[in-house]
């Protein structure tokens, strides 16, 4: 197990298009959070205004990415974490970034463009300990 370099509840999430995982940063390691699934998104659209030439499931992976943001959003407003660090898919950052609220994006203390969804924990650890 990698020993993480960053300050003790360090909120981390690590996220696709389709489900997020969240972890703290607890002795020196990741302890589990919970997950984020899309649930029903036929009652939520995705951000902004979807180009006609949009896959139905390009619009839900773009409508969980802004799902994400808000999700963030509430958690550092209500002061569940003081610094975040993000793991996504390119495809799926590139989604949330623009979404972020400045309140999240000014705790973001690490943000790695990578798919690690489905990695075991002690590769995200290596992943963001390096």
């Amino acid at each position: 197990m990698s020993q993480l370099n960053f300050p003790e509840e360090t909120f981390v999430v690590v996220a696709t298009g389709r489900e997020a995982k969240t972890f703290y940063i607890r002795s020196g390691a990741l302890e589990h959070g919970g997950d984020w699934a899309p649930g029903d998104l036929a009652d939520q659209g995705p951000s902004g205004k979807s180009p006609p030439e949009r896959s139905a499931k390009d619009s839900m992976e773009a409508t969980f990415s802004k799902i994400i943001a808000e999700k963030l959003y509430e958690r550092s407003h209500r002061g569940a974490f003081e610094r975040l660090i993000l793991v996504a898919d390119p495809e799926t950052l590139g989604e949330i970034r623009p979404l972020l609220h400045q309140e999240v994006s000014d705790k973001i203390v690490l943000e790695q463009a990578k798919t690690l969804i489905n990695s075991p924990v002690e590769d995200i650890e290596k992943s963001i300990s390096q």
